[in-house]
């Protein structure tokens, strides 16, 4: 049995249903394939209940440092499940909106396991069961899975994160293996949780894809804060036992409850028939594809982590918008099909404490003869109206231009600045100049002031900064 479709689509995460309701706002007939909820990984087990855990760790260190802003409160501990709950609340409110607005828009949902087929003539398609789902074109959007390393993960004592969001009861003390996004998410969240953490990671720094300095200051605010961190180390071995689990990092042995494996996330392409229909995979698992997302296979395109680099869900849903424009124009449908956001162009946030956000280049990518500049958010009202009394500042805004040009780099440490990077992104995406951005107007006092600070001093007309 067949049916047809304008596009059909293989995953229901950020980039599958991004691609599907803008591929049926252009008018095309389209299928959602998947056998899982709605919104995918990012919804359900990933971006959103992380968030809101990491929520709760925020709203529990503020509690704990009431005192410094003249308010009297008690701390007495952690509901895990409490904190569960809320995340699960959190998430199934977005999810009743995200399946009515997918309704709304005429889309066929396929809740059914699928694989890729070739073209016979009539197009790709995608097989659940006995149907062929037929299309003029199929987007591949199967998202990632967490990285194991071969270490005996059973889901109790040795968990990924998605295990990690479904405690109930929180550990004493946990490892987490790992310093990349993930992992240094849940060790700072576990952290101001009340839990004593050692973070192990096998380079010499957290976050290598962040400026070093900021993953310095970043080390030394979870160390202030209790987190055991090990750079240069490795866990070589774990045994999970009836009271715990004994983690080997190095040489030593260390005891805890939990040991969390955050080490990134693989493509997930196993069983989807990717090769016999043509499509390409490489050793690592992407698919690779040309500067349209279309793989090697005629009308057969990939979206989101299943393509090499950063694994975020707003570049998913990029990825699943510009397939939709591409698809629709070479359809015949008026659309607004225009060029594929580069990467380096796509603004990622580590929501741990501090948060870390950045867009464009690093200070060493941009080159010995790029001007830098740092403005420290000591000298900025609001962010010392967070920090209460006798807190210490440590954030910093770090603007990157080439010499003479345009602003290449924005990257930020600090509480909250997470949004600012939306205003970076405008600054690299548009090729500004600092001269473009010294007559606009920040309002004060806010963080933003600290972007227009350092844009001054980048500018050469520095006004709250010692230059």
């Amino acid at each position: 049995m067949t049916s047809t479709f304008d596009v059909a689509i293989l995953g229901a995460g950020s980039a599958g249903y991004a691609c599907a309701l803008r591929a049926a706002q252009l008018g095309l007939s389209v299928a959602l394939v998947d056998d899982s909820p709605l919104g995918g990984t990012c919804l359900h087990r990933g971006c959103i209940p992380t968030k809101a855990w990491l929520q709760a760790a925020k709203v529990r260190r503020t509690v704990a440092k009431a005192g410094s802003f003249g308010i009297g409160a008690e701390l007495t501990g952690v509901d895990a499940k409490g904190v569960r709950d809320y995340a699960d609340a959190t998430v199934a409110g977005l999810h009743r909106g995200l399946s009515s607005l997918i309704a709304s828009r005429g889309i066929t949902v396929i809740t059914e396991r699928g694989s890729l087929v070739p073209d016979d003539g009539r197009g790709p398609g995608i097989e659940t069961g006995a149907i062929v789902h037929r299309a003029k074109a199929v987007v591949l959007a199967t998202g990632a899975a967490p990285i194991t390393l071969g270490l005996p993960v059973d889901g109790h004592r040795i968990i990924t994160s998605e295990e990690a969001l479904r405690l109930e009861d929180l550990p004493s003390r946990a490892v987490v293996l790992g310093g990349g996004v993930i992992g240094v998410e849940f060790a700072s969240m576990w952290a101001d949780l009340g839990v004593e953490v050692t973070l192990v990671e096998a380079t010499d720094r957290l976050l290598p894809a962040e400026e070093p300095g900021h993953s310095r200051i970043l080390t030394k605010e979870l160390s202030r804060r209790g987190v055991t961190v090990l750079l240069g180390s490795t866990v070589t071995a774990a045994e999970a036992r009836e009271d715990g689990v004994a983690v080997t990092i190095g040489d030593e042995e260390v005891s805890a409850d939990l040991l969390l494996v955050a080490v990134g996330r693989r493509p997930v392409t196993e069983g989807l028939r990717l090769e016999a229909a043509g499509v390409s995979v490489s050793a690592g698992g992407h698919v690779a594809v040309d500067a349209n997302l279309q793989t090697a296979a005629r009308g057969v395109y990939a979206a989101g982590d299943l393509v090499a680099g950063p694994q975020l869900a707003h570049r998913g849903y990029a990825h699943g918008l510009h397939i939709a424009e591409r698809v629709a124009q070479l359809r015949g449908r008026p659309s607004n099909a225009t060029e594929l956001p580069r990467d380096s162009d796509i603004a990622r946030v580590t929501y741990c404490s501090p948060q870390l956000a950045s867009v464009g280049l690093t200070a060493q990518q941009a080159g010995p003869d790029a001007e830098v500049v740092d403005y420290h958010l000591t000298g900025n009202g609001r962010a010392q109206i967070l920090k209460g009394a006798g807190g210490r500042e440590s954030g910093v805004v770090r603007l990157i231009r080439r010499p003479g040009g345009e602003i290449v780099g924005v990257h930020l440490i600090g509480d909250d600045v997470s949004e600012l990077i939306s205003e970076g992104a405008l600054l690299v995406g548009w090729q500004a100049a600092p001269e473009d951005l010294s007559s606009i107007v920040h309002p004060h006092p806010s963080l933003s002031e600290a972007i227009a600070e350092a844009n001054w001093a980048l500018a050469g007309r520095p006004l709250h900064m010692h230059r």
